[in-house]
């Protein structure tokens, strides 16, 4: 028996974590595992596997080196693996792709697989460009077609009502190629919060159609049913349409889905026609992948090195701090590890099982990258940080490579190896995926895949009302060792987004500790650039944005992502959903939110104006925004004395002093909202508004719901601006800030990064 078991260490963070999402629990929900057994349990599932083969490999040496790689926090499974092996439910994987044929039994055969996968603790992908357009003809009906956006909202009401294991929300990717009749329709599928909460989509953009855009030509659309012509459009209306989704609200990601299958090692078995959620991991139709992540942060040798030398390091010198040898150490049993879990898998069907057989892939993948480059005093924005991406990521590639070699030789070559462009030996078709590792980074301690931090410093209000700041773990032995430590500096850095015009901090403590909030966007582009050099499937990345961002850095991000080599993108611009994440201003911003300095109003402003019944007769409501948001409010009431006039003016402009102060839409609305007066007017819509204050509050709402946007024009060949004809507020359902916002386990606050959102607080993560 092994005996040479490291000790765990976890944070209080880590155990809240581990006890709340992946520890074993009785019938009654009480935890019945320690987090020592929990990663007993797992290393023992995979170390066994190696008793199926004669590979000279020990099973119980296996067991000891996985052990420990885990509980030292070197490597960490995709979450699963920690959850299900040993248990009953036995599925390890995190990432699926299923298939969606165009005919109603095979549409519902999917659903009935998703729900089962989601049980099992997998997020799925699908792509829905085989089927037949809206309107399209149904022989065997005599009826029509209701399109594919009508049939992921089947996926996603399916996907509610499915909690993953208990322990996980289900999460899906949904693709239309750009070349499917309803893609207008899809990129608009999710301009409203709340729909659609459980995917994450992606327009498949082609080489063809990237190549009419910059020739500003017309392009192909494709019956899939018909395989014929059945219209052409306009590339660069599509391309700004799409654009300005992702600027509204990060809607739709894209993937470049030619660029995929032209690099895929395994041409022979299949055409790639979706990913996993997060979209790192491009799949064949049923084929499955199990990730895992190397922990960067334990690869530095020594001291951080601000702490004996006080300005940032140079590359060479950066580049002696790792701890090349450990590296490849972790990075071989790594593969090992991953490998093993194929075998130990139970599979939810036949058709999983097989094709994950024949090619074994895997994908190894890192996290803790930001703290690694704090401790080798490199600054993520800057040039040499690329490097390091570069270099090792290359290095983890090639040390991976060995192993599954060395793997192949021993235990055989995966069975599509003639399919492929592997020689033989080789005992894996991928072996890299970069993951965003949203819980497993918090068990670590670590920050997540390739981002920044997030921020150095955040309070989590706990019972009883206390407030407790948590705060990067190198950024608080720097203040103390540094002595620049003060509760009252504590205070000021949680939540802020940027510590750079701190003046308490040490000017080269400043420079190294870069938030997400200090990266240009075509840094983090040159970012996911540099990883994905070296990585077979894809990287999961948020190309980050200011809120002051425009539409056109957008499209310069886009085209720049394709022009860099990415496999996918998908962009967040601070601020663009309902509520605000993070509230805490930047310096620059600060007249922004300042109550005491209004922001001015422009010359020129759009906005709409609403109508409703009141008891006071029909009032008007005119809403205005500049380009930082809601500007102003104009209340007209109809046919009504100065008194009722001057009334209604007074609300209308101290809600437009608050937006134009910064204050949240959404508290406005929370204010005004259900105040009652005696004469309660239905409206033609059937709703009910109680008095004028209500009146405002709900156009206020519907504003926020439906925003502004890009509609073709009759007769144009560009996309204009015009606002939306609103249906009834029947038709309108109210987005779900409390989905995308609001930690439904803890009310924490639900951070947005690489397609996920992740609490801090508590670990829920509604992908990973």
């Amino acid at each position: 028996m092994a005996k040479n078991l490291k000790k765990l260490n976890l944070s209080k963070n880590s155990l809240l974590i581990l006890e709340k999402r992946y520890l074993k629990k009785n019938e009654n929900g009480e935890v019945v595992e320690t987090p020592e057994e929990m990663y007993e349990r797992v290393a023992r599932v995979i170390s066994d596997v190696e008793k199926d083969y004669n590979s000279g490999y020990s099973s119980e040496e296996l067991f000891e080196k996985f052990y420990n790689m885990m509980v030292e926090f070197y490597f960490q499974p995709n979450s699963p693996t920690l959850m299900n092996a040993g248990t009953p439910l036995g599925q390890l994987s995190a990432c699926f792709v299923l298939p969606v044929e165009d005919s109603m039994e095979a549409i519902f055969e999917a659903i009935k697989r998703t729900a089962i996968i989601h049980k099992t603790g997998g997020g799925t992908g699908f792509s829905f460009s085989r089927l037949r357009p809206r309107n399209d003809i149904v022989k065997s009906t005599g009826g029509i077609a209701s399109g594919p956006v009508s049939f992921m909202k089947v996926f996603n009401e399916a996907t509610e009502a499915v909690k993953q294991g208990g322990r996980r929300r289900g999460a899906n990717m949904g693709i239309l190629r750009v070349d499917h009749p309803d893609i207008l329709e899809f990129i608009d599928a999710k301009k409203k919060e709340g729909e659609l909460s459980n995917f994450n989509i992606s327009v498949a953009i082609t080489d063809s159609f990237m190549d009419a855009l910059y020739k500003d030509e017309e392009y192909e659309l494709i019956n899939p049913r018909t395989k014929k012509v059945q219209g052409k459009l306009k590339a660069k209306e599509v391309f700004n349409r799409l654009v300005y989704g992702a600027w509204r609200n990060g809607e739709p990601g894209v993937i470049f889905i030619d660029r995929i299958n032209e690099k895929h090692p395994i041409k022979g078995a299949g055409e790639i026609e979706s990913t996993n959620p997060c979209g790192e991991q491009p799949l064949l139709p049923y084929e499955s992948c199990n990730l895992g992540s190397i922990n960067l942060a334990k690869f530095v040798k020594g001291k951080q090195y601000l702490l004996e030398h006080k300005q940032r390091a140079t590359l060479n010198e950066a580049l002696d701090k790792i701890d090349w040898d450990k590296l490849e150490e972790i990075t071989k049993l790594a593969i090992h590890f991953l490998d093993n879990v194929i075998d130990a898998n139970y599979f939810p069907f036949k058709e999983i099982a097989e094709m994950t057989r024949a090619n074994r892939k895997i994908g190894l993948g890192i996290m803790g990258f930001a703290d690694m480059l704090i401790q080798l005093g490199i600054p993520y924005r800057s040039k040499d940080a690329l490097v390091i991406a570069e270099k090792v990521m290359s290095f983890i590639q090639e040390k991976g490579l060995e192993k599954s070699r060395e793997l192949g030789e021993k235990k055989g070559n995966f069975p599509n190896i003639d399919l492929s462009v592997h020689k033989p030996p080789m005992r894996n078709g991928t072996i890299t995926t970069i993951a965003p590792t949203g819980t497993i980074s918090m068990i670590a301690d670590t920050s997540s895949g390739i981002e920044p931090l997030f921020t150095i410093a955040y309070k989590k209000n706990v019972l009883q009302g206390e407030s407790l700041v948590y705060a990067n773990k190198y950024f608080e032995e720097l203040s103390h060792e540094r002595g620049f430590y003060s509760k009252e500096l504590w205070e000021k850095v949680a939540g802020a987004k940027s510590i750079k015009d701190f003046k308490e901090i040490p000017e080269d403590v400043r420079d190294i500790f870069d938030t997400t909030f200090d990266i240009e966007p075509l840094h983090h582009v040159d970012m996911q650039a540099a990883f994905q050099k070296h990585v077979d499937n894809a990287v999961s990345k948020t190309i980050n944005m200011p809120n002051s961002a425009k539409v056109e850095d957008v499209e310069v991000v886009y085209k720049e992502a394709y022009k860099k080599g990415l496999k996918g993108i998908t962009v967040y611009r601070d601020g663009s959903r309902q509520v605000q994440v993070l509230e805490t201003a930047k310096k620059e911003d600060a007249s922004y939110k300042d109550i005491r300095n209004p922001r001015p109003r422009p010359q020129v402003v759009k906005g709409r104006t609403y109508r409703m019944q009141t008891e006071m007769g029909t009032l008007y409501i005119t809403i205005n925004e500049d380009d930082k948001g809601l500007l102003e409010v104009f209340v007209h009431l109809g046919k009504s004395g100065s008194s009722v006039m001057a009334f209604t003016e007074a609300i209308g402009r101290l809600i437009s002093l608050s937006l134009r102060s910064g204050v949240n839409p959404n508290e406005i609305v929370k204010q005004l909202k259900g105040i009652k007066s005696s004469t309660p007017i239905r409206q033609e819509d059937g709703n009910v508004v109680f008095s004028v204050p209500d009146a405002i509050a709900k156009s206020l709402e519907r504003y926020l719901q439906g925003g502004e946007q890009l509609e073709l024009l009759p007769g144009s060949s560009s996309l204009a601006k015009v606002p939306i004809v609103l249906g009834s507020a029947k038709e309108e359902k109210k987005a779900s800030s409390s989905e995308a916002d609001i930690c439904p386990e803890c009310g924490g606050v639900l951070i947005y990064q690489e397609g996920c959102y992740v609490c801090r607080d508590c670990g829920y993560s509604k992908c990973e």
